[in-house]
């Protein structure tokens, strides 16, 4: 089986609007919103029943990474924490451009701290990276964990959108099997056979070499039409350093920092909530330069839109049509403005549109120099098999049935490439 080094340039600006649901299974441990209290940041609408939110033609994608958080999976989750923000930028550059919505559910079994941790969908990438940071590898150590709960919990307590242009993926990520003598769960050939009813494609990645979970790996990608692949224990992430990483991170700061919050009270609170997130986010990440680039990269891009304002924002509201500034009653906007006359108005906002412009500019001019610089990195230093390298695989050829196209990189190592270096170590 191939692997296939995917690299992302971002294009444009677009923003569209904050979108997330809550799973219902009370068995899940849904992480709350640090010192936020009172203050609903994801907010599904009670109206629309389970499975079936409906979209406009513009295709979407939808992931949710179920990943093993037990003591022996340290090196995965801190190379899914370098490589989110990577892998939603390959994402966003499939043709036509996509929506794209993230969730997490982490799992360990009935002996740890919890059983299964789940962070609900979100388009906001930000706020779904604000969970992951808080995942930490701790548990486990005998042996099968709680693999059937948590596939079932990503597969049925999901708010799943509806539509033929929706691409819905779970990736399961884990060094061990799942508990069969569990009387009370869901297996995961039920699981499975619930996927294919609803579109959900599974796809497994094994970390390591334990004998008894590559059967059932290979079992569940096969029942629910995904892929399986074999990576290293310590999920193989290779994080490029490049001279464009500091002055990226710098202009990921200075775009969200062009954000013109407006609205009522409540919605101020809520704003404000978000943006401090986005703020911790920022000192997360300070010491993930890689991570800290991609992630400015897909804040210019137009699936990262999302991330990059809260629920009422002006200057994209202003872009969209969906608001006029003089329809903003004066205390409701930015406290900047409120001073200002109408023609002032009109001016501060034009040269704050202009300077987004001109920073996403800047942006997609130096990813596209950063993605060429980790092209040729990665060719000098041969190809990998990993964590990315593996979901963007997968990614690649899945797409189509959501009628996303992307463009195939760099070749990577074959399955029997992979499985002779993991038998020489």
């Amino acid at each position: 089986m191939k692997r296939t080094t995917m690299t992302a340039v971002a294009a444009g600006l677009a923003i569209t609007s904050i979108a997330a649901a809550q799973p219902t299974d009370t068995t899940i441990n849904v992480i709350p919103i640090r010192d936020v209290p009172n203050i609903e940041l994801i907010r599904p609408s009670p109206k629309v029943p389970l499975q079936v939110l409906e979209h406009d033609t513009q295709p979407v994608i939808e992931v949710v990474f179920v990943l093993d958080t037990t003591g022996s999976m340290g090196g995965l989750i801190e190379g899914a924490k370098q490589k989110i923000w990577s892998i939603a930028n390959m994402m966003s550059t499939g043709n036509p451009a996509p929506k794209i919505r993230i969730g997490l559910v982490g799992y360990r079994d009935r002996s740890d701290a919890y059983i299964t941790t789940a962070v609900p969908m979100a388009d906001d990438l930000d706020l779904v990276y604000a969970k992951l940071t808080e995942f930490q590898a701790a548990g486990g150590g005998d042996g099968p964990e709680s693999v059937n709960q948590a596939l079932a919990e990503a597969v049925n307590d999901t708010q799943w959108s509806d539509g033929d242009s929706v691409l819905r993926i779970v990736y399961l990520v884990g060094d061990a099997p799942p508990h069969m003598d569990y009387q009370d769960d869901i297996k995961y050939p039920q699981t499975c056979e619930a996927a294919a009813r609803k579109g959900i494609i599974i796809n497994t990645i094994q970390c390591g070499m334990m004998s008894e979970t590559a059967p059932v790996w290979k079992e569940i990608a096969k029942s629910a039409e995904g892929e399986y692949f074999a990576i290293e224990q310590s999920g193989g992430v290779v994080a490029v350093t490049t001279p464009y990483d500091e002055e990226l991170a710098q202009l990921g700061v200075d775009l969200r920092a062009t954000n013109l919050y407006y609205g009522d009270r409540e919605m101020n609170m809520r704003q404000q909530a978000r943006e401090e997130l986005a703020t911790r986010n920022d000192k997360a990440i300070a010491d993930r330069p890689a991570a800290a680039a991609e992630r400015a990269a897909y804040l210019a891009s137009g699936a990262g839109g999302a991330s990059l304002g809260a629920e009422q924002e002006l200057l994209r509201d202003i872009s969209e049509g969906t608001v006029k500034l003089v329809d903003v009653k004066d205390d409701e906007l930015p406290d900047v403005m409120q001073s200002m006359n109408e023609s002032e108005r009109e001016a501060y906002v034009k040269d704050q549109l202009h300077r987004r412009e001109q920073i996403a500019l800047r942006i997609n001019d130096l990813n596209a120099k950063r993605t060429e610089f980790m092209k040729n990195e990665l060719v000098k230093n041969g190809p990998v098999s990993s964590f990315d390298t593996s979901v963007l695989e997968a990614m690649r050829k899945q797409a189509v049935r959501a009628g996303i196209e992307y463009r195939e990189e760099t070749p990577s190592p074959s399955e029997k490439e992979l499985e002779k270096d993991n038998g020489d170590k």
